[in-house]
């Protein structure tokens, strides 16, 4: 496969899991991290790093936008469930598995 296929099918890809996340709103961004160890906060800061390593400069609430495909605080309002103690227990205890992205803490 030459490399021009490989970035179009892998861009693909990714198209089709912001697409699926924008659908399966009832997924809680804590349930992914507990369960995957990545959100959808954490594709956005991929993006964002993607996209500076390229020199376009993308803000936070911008590289939301286009994986919520809204607004953070509008999807924030209309889908995310308060986390319960058990889910903030397992996200502590999971921490050390959870995506490293690069220029984020």
């Amino acid at each position: 496969m030459d490399d021009r296929t490989q970035t179009e099918i892998e861009a693909a890809a990714f198209r089709g899991l912001v697409a699926h996340l924008r659908e399966r709103t009832d997924v809680q961004n804590i349930d992914l991290m507990n369960l995957a160890g990545f959100c959808r906060n954490c594709l956005a800061k991929w993006y964002r790093a993607a996209a500076a390593e390229r020199g376009v400069e993308l803000s936070d609430p911008e590289a939301r936008e286009i994986i919520y495909g809204m607004p953070f605080p509008e999807w924030k309002a209309q889908y995310q469930a308060e986390a319960s103690a058990e889910q903030m227990q397992r996200f502590d205890e999971t921490k050390p598995l959870h995506a490293k992205i690069s220029g984020h803490l």
